[in-house]
């Protein structure tokens, strides 16, 4: 593979895509690694509610008829939309994009959702501050957050009545995966986690009184351990390393694993003390990575697809409700997963209702076009439509045009002079470039254009072709 054909995979993969205007091939490839996992920037929080906020509205809607209540429901999930709207563009705008990628990553992996909109606030500044940290100080932070405990039940985790959620989720999905703990392993799990709760101002807190303090047997191993003994515990065991690695593995490599692969992943996780850049750092300098079988074969998130859009022409949503609207419709709407395993991904992420409605955006985003879909009927809740049909539990409407703002001049300042510029643009694009016959057909769009509308008119083609739903 050239090395262009590198730079645009590593960037594909790691930073939701490399801007068309700086793809170059005049640069050392472990030199821009290096840039991607050292790049520091000024850390941005993001705030939209604070937790006087949220109780103030709570209390009111207790006090008041269930009708009146709706316009605190509304300002609480508004509250949810901004900051939905501001991690997205946290993504699109940050000079660390790495980081921000790495957040939807942990996203994923430590699935939860609250309705308390501070709680998630809380939630996105754990995992974006230690997205490139330590994974033993993330485990702990997100096992102790409010959005956690409340979304797995471990506020009700007490010693007279253990509840197991905590503690069979912590190890089957966020650290050990299943057949590497046992049934009485979790429920020795949940007795050393009660007591973790939090307090009226949304602060861990350790109930004492409410811990069982009696001698647990985890793993082989007897004591009177609470969590953060069993967090530890979990941390020691390689099988850990091998699960995180072997997610990450499929996250930015393959979704067909390759055990050696993930072994050598694995083994640096583990002997780094889980430090997470140096396992990027591995990833992204291996041979591997840039094989021939894992370039252009990931199906991209929808939150891929869609920062990754700006990456080629840059745009803002003027409004929140297109871009979280769009994020719904495909799949994948940020802080609220479908449960806690977080998105399956990989071919889900694709049917042909969904095909559809991707290849047809790039043009509803950039032309503001009106784009029909039809979605599960629970989205009504958020949105008004034009057209409204109910169906065996589905909406069939259409969307009056997505609001957005872009800029064309740096795409039309680059390939003005261009002799070819379907093939130009195409290859700016893809490192594996579209059947020529899709290419042709691109062409058509543009003839008798004038030269900007012509280089507007095939940038957008070409984002709709299939090929484009690869990295």
């Amino acid at each position: 593979m050239e090395l262009q054909d590198k730079i645009k995979h590593l960037f594909s993969r790691a930073c939701f895509g490399k801007p068309l205007n700086t793809v170059s091939s005049k640069q050392d490839l472990k030199e821009v690694v290096h840039q991607i996992i050292s790049t520091k920037s000024k850390y941005t929080s993001l705030q939209v509610v604070t937790l006087e906020d949220v109780e103030k509205m709570k209390a009111a809607m207790k006090t008041m008829p269930k009708e009146d209540a709706k316009e605190f429901r509304k300002a609480l999930r508004d509250s949810q939309l901004q900051l939905n709207q501001l991690w997205f563009e946290q993504m699109v705008n940050s000079s660390n994009t790495l980081q921000e990628k790495m957040a939807l990553f942990w996203h994923g992996h430590f699935a939860c959702r609250s309705a308390n909109p501070f709680f998630d606030q809380q939630y996105v500044e754990i995992v974006r501050k230690n997205a490139l940290g330590n994974f033993g100080t993330l485990l702990k932070e997100i096992s102790k957050s409010p959005s956690m405990l409340q979304f797995l039940n471990n506020q009700q985790n007490k010693k007279e009545h253990p509840n197991e959620n905590f503690a069979r989720e912590v190890m089957e999905l966020f650290t050990l995966g299943r057949g590497n703990y046992t049934e009485q392993d979790v429920k020795e799990t949940a007795r050393a986690f009660t007591g973790f709760a939090f307090d009226k101002s949304a602060q861990f807190i350790f109930r004492k009184k409410q811990h069982d303090e009696g001698i647990k047997t985890i793993f082989g191993k007897s004591g009177n351990f609470d969590g953060d003994d069993v967090l530890e515990m979990l941390l020691e065991k390689k099988e850990c390393a091998h699960f995180v690695a072997t997610k990450i593995y499929r996250f930015f490599v393959n979704d067909k694993v390759n055990d050696k692969n993930v072994q050598e992943l694995s083994a640096a996780f583990y002997h780094s003390g889980y430090n997470i850049q140096k396992l990027l750092h591995t990833l992204f300098t291996s041979n591997w990575f840039y094989d021939a079988e894992n370039v252009g074969v990931k199906i991209k998130s929808p939150i891929e697809l869609l920062v990754g859009y700006t990456r080629i022409i840059p745009f803002q949503f003027t409004d929140n409700k297109s871009n979280v609207f769009i994020q719904k419709s495909l799949g994948q709407e940020l802080l609220n997963p479908p449960n806690v395993a977080g998105w399956q991904g990989g071919k889900n992420w694709i049917d042909s209702s969904s095909l559809l409605f991707r290849m047809r955006l790039p043009q509803a985003v950039y032309f503001e076009q009106e784009i029909n879909f039809t979605p599960k009927a629970d989205i009504t809740e958020m949105y008004s439509f034009t057209k409204n049909t109910i169906t065996d539990s589905y909406i069939k409407f259409a969307v009056k045009k997505i609001k957005t703002q872009f800029d064309w001049s740096e795409i039309i300042l680059k390939f003005n002079a261009s002799s070819d510029v379907v093939k130009d643009i195409s290859n700016a694009i893809f490192i594996n470039p579209p059947p020529q016959a899709s290419l042709s057909a691109v062409r058509k769009t543009i003839e008798n254009a004038t030269s900007e509308a012509v280089i507007k008119n095939a940038t957008i083609s070409i984002m709709s072709l299939p090929e484009y739903q690869l990295c």
